[in-house]
């Protein structure tokens, strides 16, 4: 299983802290430039692929080596290419007519700020150029080029640095490169190590149980299970938030002199509404899937968007399904935490499950207004519930058993979920009973 441990480190000494900005620097320079070559004959070129890998990255590696070490330089360039190589994948998709994953046109590779404005301190590390001791004082040692050794008095060819906190996972058979940051909102030195886990660390599924989760903004997930559990994450709090951080950088954008782009307080804007998302996120993954695989669960379906966004596209729509949601980043997320557990995650066409009544069948009789979906038969339903239940009978090709009171969980920026059921706990409800559809197949009512 690939999993990843992500921590703080701090360097022993004022000169080690200036040796690891050093070296950040020039990762980040030297990405720069390499960026800048390829971007100049990407636009010389009219947009041909062929002519970024042109660019003369053995004379960038020699000029940079002695700072970072030669090892380090040539992941640099490595990762510049992944980049390219990923713009170019999204811009084939975008101009695909048959696929509307990718609404808005890709942009190539960013840069990393320059030095009077203030650098992007970013770089990564082959994975045999650092090691990591575990214990009770856990520590990370990197490699450095000659320059840095010599000016800043660094042991050997190795930065020493304290690791604080404990990982996720100290027992691996394989490490990936080292990506190490700084990080500006709470000015603090991070890295993010992926590694390779046995197989015998994964959990084995209780039972052969099915669930089916619909995605959404509005709410970020309903899902309804063949247990008959219904679950409802509401996110609306969430996405105001981020639209608020989003309207705040546009008119920090707005404010700047003529020639600039950003500044260090949008950079701090930016990195701040994404953490604030990935955590609700990955917090929102674990406690599903803890809960899924309670319930002997051993295949979650994920409803795709592709059908959904032909059909119901709009700007707001957008926002909340790439920019917010990022789904596909929720999608892997949400994959990787349930291979914990020994549960698979596929995603399937859920295209008119929001529309679609569960009494009648029809997609035509039916009005959603916000959360309640109605239809001319009589039923009166929470949509996220009603499309999850759907979504699920599809996949199984069976009825679904009678509901549960569906659970609401709310976001409180620490947990989804508090005491569980029965003991309640302000961040988790149960909707009103009456509130359940008279035949107890579907949650009704506005949870």
């Amino acid at each position: 299983m690939k999993r990843t441990n992500t921590f703080a480190v701090r360097p022993l000494s004022n000169d080690g802290e200036q040796v690891l900005r050093d070296l950040l620097d020039a990762t980040a320079a030297l990405w720069n430039e390499v960026n800048y070559q390829r971007l100049m004959r990407y636009n010389d070129e009219d947009g041909f692929e062929g002519s970024v890998w042109n660019v003369d990255t053995g004379r960038l590696e020699g000029k940079y080596k002695s700072v970072l070490a030669a090892s380090t330089a040539q992941q640099v360039i490595a990762k510049n290419s992944e980049a390219w190589r990923a713009f170019f994948q999204l811009k084939e998709q975008h101009h695909d007519e048959s696929n509307s994953s990718v609404t808005e046109h890709p942009k190539p590779p960013g840069f990393r700020g320059n030095k009077d404005d203030g650098r992007i301190l970013k770089g990564v590390i082959r994975n045999d150029a650092y090691s990591i001791k575990w214990g009770e004082r856990s520590r990370l040692e990197i490699v450095v080029g000659d320059d840095l050794r010599d000016n800043h008095n660094s042991p050997g060819s190795r930065l020493r640095l304290e690791i604080v906190g404990d990982p996720n996972w100290s027992e691996y058979e394989k490490q990936g490169r080292l990506d190490l940051w700084y990080d500006e909102t709470d000015s603090t030195f991070r890295a993010s190590q992926p590694v390779t886990v046995s197989s015998d660390e994964q959990a084995t599924p209780l039972a052969d149980e099915t669930a089916a989760l619909d995605i959404g903004a509005n709410n970020l997930v309903a899902c309804t299970t063949t247990t008959g559990e219904q679950y409802l994450y509401e996110g609306r709090e969430l996405f105001d938030r981020f639209r608020e951080t989003a309207r705040e950088i546009a008119r920090l954008q707005s404010k700047l002199e003529e020639g600039r782009y950003s500044s260090d307080r949008i950079r701090r804007l930016y990195r701040r509404r994404t953490r604030r998302r990935d955590h609700a996120q990955e917090a929102l993954c674990r406690d599903l899937i803890e809960r899924l695989y309670a319930e002997g669960v051993d295949t979650v379906y994920i409803g795709g968007l592709t059908d959904v966004l032909e059909t119901h596209w709009s700007v707001e729509t957008n926002a909340k399904t790439h920019n917010f949601w990022a789904f596909k980043k929720f999608t892997d997320r949400l994959a990787c935490t349930a291979e914990e557990y020994g549960i698979s995650v596929e995603v399937r066409s859920e295209a008119w499950t929001s529309q679609e009544c569960p009494q009648c069948g029809s997609t035509e009789r039916t009005t959603r207004h916000q959360d309640t979906l109605t239809c001319e038969c009589g039923f009166d339903g929470h949509a996220d519930l009603t499309a999850s239940a759907t979504f699920l009978e599809r996949q199984t090709e069976t009825a679904v058993r009678p509901m549960a009171r569906p659970v609401r969980f709310q976001w409180d920026d620490h947990n989804w979920s508090g005491t569980p059921h029965p003991h309640e706990s302000p961040n988790e409800q149960r909707t009103d009973p009456s509130t359940v559809h008279r035949d107890g197949n579907i949650a009704s009512g506005e949870s």
